[in-house]
């Protein structure tokens, strides 16, 4: 069995999730951060995080912290912790293409006593269904016997600086009790929010997936309320500005569900539950109609630019933002685009703006290639779709000074009053 004293870890997948973590790791521990992208490395290994999850103050004080792309840089370490992406497939179902590389990767360097923790988001059972046979035919060692595993998933919110990885309540999980314990002692080490550690790694897979199962059910329910609410007149904000003042409504609010989490965690969990014979009905429900909001979103601006005698095909319309939330530049599984691809159906002619984004990665992801500078005058719709700190600060008259004398404008976030947009949803 490893001691605290002597282990060297390995993260691998220096993203949203792995940087963070080696980082403050890297703080305490010898800790070497891997991915297989070099110019991720020669970013990080020159000071700066692209994400901007972590300042270029806070990567300096990673002293015990390294970064490779070479696999072999990590041969010395004994406790790996695996945040690789687990994204969806063009038919919704899961990607596990990523985990099961970074499995086969580490399996040939596991050693005798070794430690594998993914916090990769799966669903129930993928650890030591998929992952562990990968490890044991790789590197030729027995699972519980020669080497062990763990789970702790992750509870990263990118963009959000006041809920950082030290500061949210972490749960941890292991292969055997003893590992367990193990595992937990390690994030205390870094974890001043503390832990929860779970009886067995099933159910630490079936929590996190459950997390954001559940938000993306109760989005789905004000999405269609807002709809509803729409075709009544009635403001939805306002609506649920007065249910929130009972002490136990929660505070849901309408919008694009994308990203990779919220608009991804539930294909997880409803895939195993079709594998084991359970057809889901509540959370594909909610599935269908958050990925059906880019087109409600357009059918509203249509209709209202009809209203206001906007001629609708060739028409040009501005998008506010792209990335999947506010203060962010992760494109990843952006509900944005819908909107664009949408709106083009239209034969409406697309300018996409967003000052977080980066446009080489918009070209490659989507075929994209963001406006650098805005027109006034310019616009016969516009869409506030993200809420960044920078279209607030611009305000109500700047943004519609954007737009033709006649023009809608659909506030997506509820940024600005409501006498002051056109639509909001």
């Amino acid at each position: 069995m490893l001691d605290i004293d002597n282990i060297k870890i390995a993260v691998i997948g220096l993203g949203y999730v792995g940087l963070p973590l080696a980082v403050e790791f890297g703080k305490h521990l010898p800790v070497v951060g891997f991915d297989i992208n070099a110019d991720r490395i020669a970013a990080l290994n020159a000071g700066t995080d692209h994400t901007l999850e972590v300042s270029d103050e806070e990567l300096a004080q990673a002293s015990y912290l390294s970064y490779s792309s070479d696999i072999v840089a990590l041969k010395e370490c004994n406790f790996f912790i695996v945040t690789v992406p687990t994204p969806i497939d063009d038919y919704k179902q899961p990607d596990l293409t990523p985990l099961i590389k970074a499995s086969k990767a580490i399996g040939g360097l596991l050693k005798q006593n070794d430690i594998v923790v993914y916090e990769s988001t799966v669903y129930p059972g993928a650890t030591e269904e998929v992952c562990i046979p990968v490890l044991e035919k790789v590197s030729g060692l027995t699972f519980n016997q020669d080497f062990y595993a763990g789970y702790s998933p992750e509870r990263i919110n990118p963009g959000d600086k006041e809920h950082r990885v030290t500061n949210i309540l972490k749960v941890t999980a292991g292969s055997t009790p003893e590992v367990a314990d193990f595992v937990d002692e390690v994030y205390n080490l870094i974890i001043t929010a503390g832990t929860h550690k779970a009886p067995s790694i099933k159910v630490a897979e079936a929590a996190k997936v459950i997390e954001n199962t559940q938000r993306d059910v109760n989005i789905a329910l004000i999405n269609e309320l807002a709809v509803i609410f729409n075709k009544m007149g009635i403001d939805t904000q306002a609506v649920l500005e007065a249910a929130g003042t009972k002490w136990n409504f929660l505070p849901f609010r309408p919008g694009l569900v994308g990203g990779h989490c919220i608009g991804v965690d539930p294909y997880y969990l409803t895939h195993k539950a079709q594998a084991i014979g359970y057809n889901p009905e509540i959370i594909l429900a909610g599935r269908r109609l958050n990925d059906s909001m880019g087109e409600y979103v357009v059918t509203q601006l249509v209709k209202t630019m009809i209203k206001k005698r906007i001629q609708v095909e060739g028409a040009k319309v501005l998008i506010l933002g792209l990335s999947f939330k506010e203060n962010c530049p992760d494109v990843r599984n952006t509900k944005v685009i819908d909107i664009v691809h949408e709106l083009e159906e239209y034969n409406i002619e697309v300018d996409v703006y967003d000052p977080w984004v980066d446009d080489a990665e918009a070209e490659r992801e989507y075929d994209i290639t963001p406006v650098s500078e805005l027109s006034v005058n310019h616009y016969d719709g516009i869409i506030l779709a993200v809420a960044h700190y920078q279209f607030i600060e611009m305000g109500i008259d700047s943004i519609r000074a954007l737009g033709k004398s006649n023009h809608v404008l659909y506030d997506l976030k509820y940024v600005f009053d409501r006498d002051k947009t056109d639509i909001r949803l």
